[in-house]
């Protein structure tokens, strides 16, 4: 073994306090417990993150297409029955839905607020796992004709219900002798949605196409083709295959030009965040250096004796480092420990908090989401954990080689 038996008494014994040297046991103490949070901290956070990025993506993908294709023109896109088929003979694309979207206003009982209008067909709207599997009120099989799907928060926001009716005034209304007259349908609520993300929950409206199509005008055509990909990871290729399909008809807009700058200013602040919380591993390991150095300091009759006795510069090195390390490794273990299990039960403890405290920790109009997500990526919590003991261990080298750098002639004269 690397360590002799001799050694780890000698080092073991050192990290058990007597009286007089409790201040030394305590500031190790600290170490141990710094190194311990900074790990589970960073554990926690970096499952936090990963989570939210899993979750936005899957619902940002699960409600909207991987490839978006709008007319190369603007406006409406005509005939566009011939490029559907088109497009599902490309490989790798499992589904094309002809969409049609608009904002309106919606009117109930004199509350008027702003509103996404989507117009699918009916039996895309039922194989959209993100909404058919979602619905909380009514029945999927209910939305068609002139009944419409609206989000949980929308429905809790306006008093509505299964059966109950909301009125849709168009951006643009009617042209007459007396001015432009606004455009108003009512539509009866027949599901209602929740996917869990605030700003679909709240602001979205499911109307059938033809629908959709006669309240924004579009006649027979369609504002975009969703296009659904069998590996979305993989999009650039997929957007290729499909520019070539679609070429001097359409345009074609993936999933990660739609929201680069969001996912973009994710990446980033989890980088910044993995950053700045590896420095509170870092003033851990500044930590056992200042105990170690102590603890030479204080043991510096005891190196003489044993190198008198015949122990060498390389036992007395091993003996302290074994010393510190052994805080940074027990410190790791336990932060490790610590940050897997909040990662594992946060939205069980945030739950907890919130019932204790009264306060609400997560709004979802803030956070877009209605749970705190958590998703623990292993690579993750290697590189994590290989970090602090590198950082323990590399804390643990100078005060050890000074340590057997001490000279037993000065160390017993001075003593």
């Amino acid at each position: 073994m690397i360590f002799s038996a001799f050694e780890r008494m000698v080092a073991m014994r050192y990290l058990r306090a007597r009286r007089q040297e409790g201040f030394i046991s305590v500031i190790a103490g600290f170490s141990l417990l710094g190194i311990a949070l900074g790990v589970a901290t960073l554990i926690i956070v970096m499952s936090v993150m990963n989570g939210f990025r899993a979750e936005l993506l899957g619902r940002v993908l699960g409600l909207n297409g991987h490839l978006n294709v709008y007319s190369v023109r603007g406006g409406p896109l005509p005939d566009y029955d011939p490029l559907v088929q088109r497009l599902q003979g490309v490989s790798g694309v499992v589904g094309v839905t002809p969409t049609v979207e608009g904002q309106a206003l919606v009117s109930v009982r004199g509350v008027a607020s702003g509103a996404v209008v989507r117009g699918v067909r009916p039996e895309d709207f039922r194989v959209r796992p993100t909404l058919s599997r979602n619905i909380v009120r009514g029945t999927v099989e209910a939305f068609g004709e002139d009944n419409i799907a609206i989000g949980i928060r929308m429905a809790q926001r306006l008093g509505l219900a299964v059966g109950d009716q909301l009125t849709l005034i168009a951006p643009q209304g009617n042209v007459t002798a007396f001015g432009t007259v606004p455009r108003m349908r009512s539509f009866t609520i027949g599901a209602v949605f929740d996917v869990g993300m605030f700003e679909y929950d709240n602001s979205f409206i499911f109307l059938p196409l033809p629908e959709a199509q006669a309240f924004f005008r579009t006649g027979e055509a369609v504002t975009s083709l969703e296009v659904f990909v069998s590996d979305p990871t993989r999009i650039r290729e997929a957007r290729d295959a499909i520019q070539s399909a679609v070429a001097g008809v359409g345009r074609v807009v993936d999933w990660q030009q739609s929201n680069a700058s969001f996912f973009t200013a994710l990446q980033v602040e989890r980088n910044v965040m993995f950053l700045i919380l590896s420095l509170i591993i870092t003033v851990a390991a500044f930590n056992i250096i200042s105990s170690l150095i102590m603890l030479v300091k204080d043991k510096g009759r005891d190196i003489a004796i044993l190198r008198t006795m015949g122990a060498t510069r390389g036992m007395i090195m091993r003996i302290f480092f074994l010393s510190g390390a052994s805080v940074g490794v027990a410190g790791t273990l336990v932060g490790v420990a610590l940050g897997v299990s909040f990662a594992l039960n946060i939205e069980t403890i945030r739950q907890g908090i919130q019932a204790l405290t009264g306060t609400n920790l997560f709004n979802a109009e803030i956070y877009f989401l209605s749970q705190l997500p958590a998703k623990i990526d292993w690579s993750e919590v290697v590189q994590v954990t290989l970090m602090a003991l590198g950082l323990s261990f590399a804390a643990t080298v100078y005060p050890s080689w000074r340590a057997a750098r001490l000279d037993p002639v000065e160390a017993l004269r001075y003593e």
